[in-house]
């Protein structure tokens, strides 16, 4: 267990300077939309009512009360929620390739340390949920204080407050990171992990056979997704609505396990036997 959480360690520290730079960007990117955007709607009201001579109630007909909505919906909010999910996909394979072509082979002393070669496998993949979680937390910290500072500039009879989850069921990509309720948030997560698994072993696929590798991969990988999405398969064309929500959430959870540490098992084998130092 230590040796595993100094590679945990160890794993994150190498990616720290990019990461936090993921995090400055969407701080400032976010707070920085937040601003702009709001002070382009206000722009926008005083030229219409005090310029052109529009009524408020005029002006609300027309263009509608500012809400968090829009902020949500502008580049300056998705662009860093796109650029650090970008990052973190490329660092699945970066993780593990960067340690074959780094110019000492970093790899052979890795898989040498006296330590079992899954807490490599596990580190690895441990360093990018870290990753992920703390982004999701750093942007659920991050709404109620952008809200705070829309609220401080926009005028209480010009905008339209939301609560924390009417923003969250606005907005896709939020949906998406951050999920109503535990239940889902569980089951997206779960998935994501797998896939994460999934990739890894197909990493170590390529690196056992070379290009065999790469279509064994392939393969694996299809047979993941297959399982994976087999309940759903059930539910929807095979038995139509046979089992209930309760049954079918229980059942993806199981397929998502199943497929998870079946990968993790062949990973830990090829480290075991194939990966050579």
């Amino acid at each position: 267990m230590k040796n595993y959480l100094k590679l945990v360690n160890f794993e994150f520290n190498r990616f720290l300077k990019i990461y936090l730079v993921l995090l400055g960007i969407t701080i400032v990117s976010q707070i920085a939309g937040v601003i702009i955007t709001s002070k382009s709607y206000l722009n926008q009201a005083n030229e219409m009512m005090h310029e052109e001579g529009m009524s408020l109630a005029s002006f609300l007909e027309q263009f509608g009360k500012m809400s968090f909505s829009q902020i949500g919906a502008s580049l300056w909010f998705i662009a860093p929620i796109a650029i650090s999910i970008v990052t973190l996909i490329i660092y699945v394979f970066f993780i593990w390739y960067r340690d074959w072509f780094a110019k000492n082979t970093f790899i052979y002393r890795l898989l040498t340390i006296p330590t079992a070669r899954l807490n490599v496998y596990l580190a690895k993949a441990t360093t990018i949920f870290l990753m992920v979680l703390g982004l999701v937390a750093l942007q659920i910290v991050l709404l109620p204080v952008e809200s705070t500072i829309m609220e401080w500039m926009v005028p209480v009879d010009l905008r339209l407050d939301l609560t924390l989850t009417e923003v969250m069921n606005q907005l896709y990509v939020l949906a998406i990171i951050i999920p109503n309720t535990l239940v889902q948030f569980i089951r997206a997560y779960l998935f994501g992990f797998m896939a994460v698994f999934v990739l890894f072993t197909i990493i170590l696929m390529e690196r056992s056979w070379k290009w065999k590798g790469v279509i064994l991969g392939i393969l694996y990988g299809v047979l993941a997704f297959v399982i994976a999405i087999l309940p759903w398969v059930l539910q929807f064309f095979i038995l139509t609505d046979y089992f209930y929500p309760i049954e079918i959430y229980f059942l993806q959870i199981v397929a998502a396990l199943v497929v998870s540490s079946g990968t993790v098992w062949i990973g830990h084998l090829l480290l075991k036997n194939k990966v050579t130092v």
